[in-house]
């Protein structure tokens, strides 16, 4: 009688892991659809809202500083005040600043509202991560479950292309109500399914609050630096580099004296980290810049509406296929220097010959070249990961896969800075829609440099490789 009460507690407690987790992956595909539909929706709130280059790509910018300034600090909150606390808090926050957006009518509004979301995010997703985790038991249950999450996140952000053209076509404030709507079903669902998973810390340590502020300006004042030189000078640009700088050695000079540090300093000392981190800020503003910049080629340029754009751009949606299937085999096989710096090479090839297309190009022949993009995010995303993370001690693994998270989400950032800066400067008309195709190639030499930057980073980890041992990381 006993064992069957333990086994039917044993089924109850698997199915209500696998109700938790189908709450924690919607949650993870809304983040996805938030941001690649946004993405294509870019040119329609622009012509809206009469924002210029400059200023649209602060609605894209804003919401990866906010998600990457603030990762770390999300993750520690998570510990101190309960998983499910802030996971339910923090999707409450998201669905209200998303409803936001939807009904901004001017542009500061809008790159607020995205700020806050991004916010959310970065501590809505470790508080996520973490009920998993625990719910799970270590093991194949627990694998089978993380890969289920990561292969929900990649097809949201693929869905979310096409989702987002549909929603333009009816008026580019639905991007942010569809948010609202779907978030409001997750929410109750996770009150509903997801329990708490154990008492918050009490251990006493602090919440460095100052140190994720301290990071979080010092890299809004580096991207506003980058962006609006052309229009405040070159003594108000000097100021905000010297500004940022000073707060980026703050947040060092916080670090090292705080009790609860959000990053042990020694964890740098480790060369294969660096070069990861390197590797995915440099591959993440290539990427995210080219998306940026071929968005408006497709439609201010070409005259493609939303949806057809957003079809389009489904082609990079490959990588959620390969990712799982492909990339693992080739790591096995060849080591994840070796893939990563095939998957820089790939994306260099691919933004080359992109930038070669006419304004009388075919869609047929674009086609390989954006399957050509999403074939190299494959490749290079997952084993950065592993990379940032391998050979580091077990209790640093969460900073460790923060730090990354936060470099990814900043080289985002100032990718799309830069290539915004350079596509005003090339436009000569503040990036408005008469920009012509000399501005779209010209903008795309910084998706190009950027991928080869980084895949010359890549290659130093060759140098440390030793004859009897297989290259599984970049050491």
């Amino acid at each position: 009688m006993k064992s069957n009460d333990r086994q039917k507690q044993a089924q109850d407690k698997n199915k209500t892991s696998w109700g938790v987790l189908l709450v924690l992956c919607g949650a993870i595909f809304l983040e996805g659809i938030d941001v690649s539909m946004l993405g294509v929706a870019l040119p329609s709130i622009r012509a809206d809202l009469g924002m210029s280059t400059s200023s649209l790509q602060w609605v894209v910018s804003a919401y990866v500083l906010g998600y990457g300034g603030f990762m770390l600090l999300g993750g520690r909150a998570a510990d101190l005040f309960g998983r499910r606390r802030m996971f339910l808090f923090w999707l409450t926050v998201f669905l209200v600043f998303s409803g936001l957006g939807g009904f901004a009518t001017n542009g500061w509004v809008l790159i607020l509202a995205r700020f806050m979301t991004g916010v959310s995010a970065a501590f809505m997703t470790p508080a996520g991560l973490s009920i998993i985790t625990t719910s799970f038991s270590e093991g194949v249950q627990r694998n089978k479950a993380l890969s289920i999450y990561a292969g929900t996140a990649a097809g949201g952000f693929s869905l979310g292309l096409v989702a987002g053209g549909m929603l333009t076509e009816l008026s580019w404030r639905w991007v942010f109500f569809g948010p609202v709507i779907f978030s409001f079903i997750i929410l109750v669902a996770g009150y509903r399914l997801i329990k708490n998973t154990g008492s918050p810390e009490q251990s006493g340590q602090g919440f460095d609050l100052a140190g994720a502020i301290s990071l979080t300006v010092a890299m809004l004042l580096l991207v506003f630096a980058v962006v609006e030189s052309p229009n405040i000078g070159s003594n108000w640009t000097i100021g905000t580099l010297a500004a940022s700088a000073v707060l980026f050695a703050v947040f060092v000079a916080v670090e090292k004296r705080t009790a609860s540090p959000l990053v042990r300093l020694g964890i740098l000392r480790s060369g294969s980290l660096i070069r990861a981190n390197l590797g995915g800020m440099l591959f993440a503003g290539s990427f995210f810049g080219f998306q940026f910049i071929t968005v408006l080629y497709l439609q201010e340029l070409r005259g493609w509406s939303s949806l057809e754009t957003g079809l389009a751009l489904l082609a990079i949606g490959i990588d959620a296929v390969l990712s799982p299937t492909l990339t693992p085999r080739l790591v096995s096989r060849f080591g994840n220097v070796r893939v990563i710096f095939w998957g820089f090479c790939l994306a260099a090839v691919a933004y080359t010959l992109f930038m070669l297309k006419g304004l009388d190009s075919i869609y047929a022949v674009m086609l390989p070249f954006l399957l050509l993009v999403g074939f190299a995010f494959a490749l290079a995303y997952g084993p950065l990961t592993i990379a940032a993370t391998d050979g580091i001690r077990e209790e640093e693994q969460g900073l460790a896969g923060g730090l990354f998270n936060t470099s990814f989400q900043f080289g985002a950032a100032l990718g799309l800075a830069l290539v915004t800066t350079v596509y005003v400067s090339a436009s000569g008309a503040a990036g408005m829609p008469q920009a012509d195709l000399n501005s779209f190639r010209t903008a795309l030499i910084v998706p190009v440099a950027g991928v080869v930057l980084g895949a010359v980073t890549v290659a130093f980890g060759f140098r440390k490789r030793t004859k009897s041992t297989k290259e599984v990381h970049i050491s």
